[in-house]
Parts: C-alpha cells; structure tokens; sequence
C-alpha cells in the first residue's frame, strides 16, 4: 500500500455574477405577474398568492450574498427563470467537460504534473450533463490522459466521496496520480422559481490531484484518512431521469428540479455531520478542538456551518479561520463547496498542520478526509 497526498487543486470561476438584489428583482417581477394573472383564483381562495423576496431574507437565511453563472440572462428573464444554455453538436467538447478541464488544468499546474502523468479521470458531481459517453472520458480525451475515466454522482457529497476514490485508486496500485473534478452547474436545475429555494446555487468547477505521497511536491496534503456514510432520505431530492417520459411525466413539474424540505435536513444533517467528523478524528488519534487547525465544511448554509462547528468544538465562539466560509461569494456550489474552501484557504497552513475536508447532502451522504500538510 502507498501513502497517498493531495497535491494541487483547480478552481474555474464564471465571469457572470449575480447579486441578491439582482435576483430579487427578476424573482419579484415573476411574483408580481403571477399574483395578477392569477388574481381571480387567488380572490376564490383556489390558489396561494406568491410571496415576494428580498436581499434581506436571503442573506439572513443563508449568509449567500451572490452567486457565479454560466449564463445570467435568462435566469435574470421573469419569463423565464433559467439560464440560456446552448445545445453544442456531438463534435464539439460539452460545456461540462469544457469547465471541467480548465480547472483540471489549473489543479495539474498547482500539482506540477502533467497529463502524462496521470492515470485516471474521475468526474464527480451532483447533475452530469447526459447519460453516456462518460463526461470523465471526453475531459480525459480533451486534456490528453491516458488510462481510464469514470463518472459518479453522491450529490452534495461528490467531491469527497470522489477523493475517497482517488485516493484507494493511489494507495492500491491500480493508478500513480487520479484526477478528480466536480464541475456543478447547478443553474440548470436550480429552482429560480420557488422563493424557499431561488437563492441557493452558484455555478464553478473544482478539481483535485491526488498521488503518491513520494512523488508529490513539497507543501502537499499527506492524506491521513478518508470515512464515507449514507442513509436514505427524501428531504433533499430531484426527480428529473431518462425514466419520465416512459412514465408520463410532466418535464416542467416541480419535482424535476432541486427540491428540500429545508428545516428537516438543518435539524437532521447537523448532528449527523459532527458526529462523522468526531468518529472519524477518533479513529485516527485525534481530538478535533485541539489537534484540527481547520475545517473545511460543505458550503450549504452558514447557520448550518456555524452549528456544526460549534458542535464539533464544543464552543459557541468559533474563529473564523477555524472553519472558513465562502459561500458569501460562492452561494452553495453542491460538491465544490468544500472543495474551494481548501483551495481558497490552505495556503497559510504550516507543516504539520492537520485539517478536514467534509461535505454533506441529499442521500443522506457525508463524506470526510482528514489530511496533513507536509
């Protein structure tokens, strides 16, 4: 078995932003058109009138202040909602393995590697663009690796549960370098119409090397441990799949884009993430108050972050570079969150310095690696 290290990440980030204020406004037009169009049903008590938004209840519900997009004009059209994304022919790289491979570029340089050196291609995110070919082989093809590549989907909790894999391909033998990527583009199924929920999603790209230990640069995440856990829920779920239309179904119904039942998975999902990343501290040697220097969590929620590091801590005042935070900037990116929390905020770590990637979502899914600077 080898020893095994992290040692370059990659971060693509969309040119176009959109701010609170911005989606407010789009999402109150919808509102306000809705409620007329829908007056007389309202007025017979046949129909709920949709409440408006605000900048205000979005940040103090979420901590997001904006979010990065592919594409802002559509998602910004009231009469639309969604973003304009144009279908590319089948001799032309898709726009997931486009993003995916500029970030898979930039995590290589960050390593030192090139694609000669890597073995393997692991996409992993919480939507892929089609069924088949693999979205991991036509970046593997468009970066020039050779080997084999994969795609695999844990939601939320991809990124890691992608690590986890990369990281047994290393230590086994069956690969020297794996890269893994996790481009979410996660306009194309958020729900801009629904005001519990039209704030969530961000659009970007992580990617991550992950070789062996030896062969890693100087500065790299000794990788100390990995720990995946799942148990079934419906709270958080999308229904969209190759099946509706064999069932019937209606394309544009609700449940085809993200759904949550949002208090449900705060009350539910907290504990169980502490207590993953307790157990698994634990489990090799660890107490997480003292001998973690930080923690980079899933980028969600700030409430939920702040509970579960208060959890793990046992403090109710917690540093603000104990678990840092970019889902102000970010918004809620599924798989990435955690990923670009360690890209954003790693380099000021010294030797020895010990840290915890962890994210969590639907399924439910949690995933943690426990690494160590070098």
């Amino acid at each position: 078995m080898h020893q095994v290290a992290i040692s370059g990440t990659g971060l693509f980030v969309p040119s176009q932003v959109i701010t609170n204020d911005e989606l407010v406004a789009s999402f109150n037009a919808y509102v306000a058109k809705y409620n007329a169009d829908h007056a007389e049903a309202i007025a017979r008590g046949e129909l709920q009138p949709l409440a408006e938004s605000s900048s205000a209840f979005i940040e103090a519900a979420s901590g997001i202040k904006q979010r990065y997009v592919i594409e802002k004009e559509g998602v910004l059209n009231p009469e639309r909602l969604h973003p304009y994304l144009k279908e590319r022919p089948n001799d032309q790289l898709s726009l997931m393995a486009e993003i995916a491979v500029d970030a898979g570029r930039k995590a290589m340089d960050a390593a030192g590697v090139g694609p000669e050196a890597i073995d393997a291609v692991i996409c992993s995110a919480a939507n892929m663009q089609r069924a088949y070919p693999a979205m991991a082989i036509e970046i593997q093809e468009a970066l020039g690796i050779q080997g084999y590549g994969y795609d695999m989907n844990v939601a939320c909790s991809s990124a890691t549960f992608g690590i986890e894999q990369a990281v047994n391909a290393v230590r086994t033998g069956t690969a020297k370098a794996v890269l893994m990527v996790n481009p979410e583009i996660t306009s194309a199924h958020q729900a801009w119409l629904d005001r519990d929920c039209h704030f969530i999603f961000g659009d970007v790209c992580t990617a991550v090397v992950v070789q062996r230990l030896e062969d890693a640069k100087p500065g790299s995440w000794e990788v100390l441990g990995t720990k995946l856990a799942t148990k079934f829920s419906n709270n958080i779920r999308n229904n969209f799949g190759f099946m509706n239309r064999s069932e019937d179904a209606d394309p544009s119904g609700r449940d085809k884009l993200f759904m949550q039942e949002g208090r449900k998975v705060f009350k539910e999902v907290c504990p169980m993430a502490a207590e993953h990343m307790s157990t698994h501290l634990a489990s090799l040697g660890y107490n997480s108050a003292t001998d973690v220097r930080r923690y980079w969590l899933h980028q969600a929620n700030l409430n939920m972050n702040q509970l579960i590091a208060k959890k793990l801590l046992g403090t109710s005042d917690v540093a603000a570079d104990k678990a840092p935070v970019i889902l102000d900037e970010f918004a809620n990116t599924a798989s990435a969150g955690s990923v670009i929390a360690f890209h954003r905020h790693s380099d000021d770590l010294v030797k020895g310095d010990v840290g915890v990637i962890c994210s969590f979502g639907a399924g439910y899914s949690i995933g943690s690696v426990v690494v160590r600077k070098t």
